[in-house]
């Protein structure tokens, strides 16, 4: 009898299009791009529910992806997407030994991840990474994951599920980074400031701007950039121009992850004004960068060198 090959399922929201999109959940395929890396024997099968918007079977760098185009629909929808990746679950289950079914969010993969792994006695975790803890989540009580099922992104999370949920996650895995995706040669950090990320009102770039008016009165030549795009663009945009900072600001739109990495090479202060945060591998990524990282949202309980958590806005402007 033939050997079935191992596989690890990898259930998620979206996943990269193709190899050269780089800014879908970059965390996510330097975790894939690791685990191919030490576990080359290992056939790893990423199952994209809602993103790419269309459906299909690709490989990307040798690891095989089958988007489904889900788009986020409720109803009907849902239940069609459920059943058909229960199917396609049973035909990888019949064709491969599945070792296990991994989740990112507490959330819908969940839900499938974990359905279809308890019918079939296979393993099953989920990796909480940010606003599934929060108690308005409903599948933690409609799934009840055990809590050596759940992974942690970091101390926050651990701690805000156990409150919100009342189970704390038995597992605590940090993000990391891809040193390799960085310049080797340092440039000049000709960059006062920078920020990056999705342009959502979760993560309070207006804030960001607000901080670099009050410093242009002491400092009139700072250098800011904001890398990022999203709805608040335009809104955003309209309040560089009332504070009249179109010389100070740079708001560069969407940039390929690593053109993003040399931006933060280039600066001396990593400001992340969200209200809400995980643990963003942007502040990571910035402090490789050798920029010191301000943010009000503070991962992990222990301190960590260059990383300043501030109370409030004034504080943030205060701390530079």
């Amino acid at each position: 009898m033939k050997t079935k090959p191992p596989a690890l399922i990898i259930c998620t929201p979206g996943f990269a299009k193709d190899e050269a999109d780089t800014n879908c959940l970059p965390m996510q395929q330097n975790l894939l791009r690791s685990i191919q890396h030490n576990y080359p024997g290992l056939n790893i099968i990423v199952l994209a529910f809602q993103y790419p918007y269309l459906k299909k079977t690709y490989q990307w760098f040798g690891i095989t992806v089958m988007s489904f185009n889900g788009r986020n629909k409720g109803g009907i929808k849902k239940l069609l997407l459920r059943r058909e990746l229960d199917t396609v679950l049973t035909k990888l289950n019949s064709s491969n030994k599945i070792i296990g079914i991994l989740s990112f969010w507490y959330g819908e993969c969940a839900w499938a991840g974990k359905k279809f792994a308890d019918r079939n006695q296979l393993k099953h975790f989920c990796w909480l990474l940010g606003q599934d803890a929060k108690k308005e989540n409903n599948y933690p009580k409609k799934l009840r994951a055990g809590a050596a099922e759940l992974i942690a992104l970091s101390e926050f999370i651990q701690s805000a599920f156990e409150k919100n949920h009342g189970l704390r996650p038995a597992h605590l895995i940090p993000p990391g980074i891809d040193k390799k995706e960085f310049n080797s040669t340092a440039p000049e950090k000709d960059i006062d400031i920078i920020a990056a990320g999705s342009l959502i009102p979760l993560k309070q770039y207006d804030l960001f701007i607000t901080a670099i008016a009050a410093i242009k009165k002491q400092f009139s030549n700072i250098k800011a950039v904001l890398a990022g795009d999203g709805p608040e663009r335009e809104k955003l945009k309209a309040l560089i121009e009332d504070n009249g900072l179109q010389q100070n600001i740079t708001l560069t739109g969407e940039l390929p992850h690593a053109t993003v990495l040399q931006w933060m090479q280039r600066a001396k202060i990593f400001l992340h004004p969200s209200s809400y945060e995980g643990f963003g591998v942007v502040m990571i990524e910035a402090l490789y960068a050798g920029c010191e990282v301000i943010s009000f949202c503070k991962p992990m309980w222990r301190d960590i060198k260059h990383w300043y958590i501030v109370q409030n806005a004034a504080a943030m402007q205060h701390r530079h």
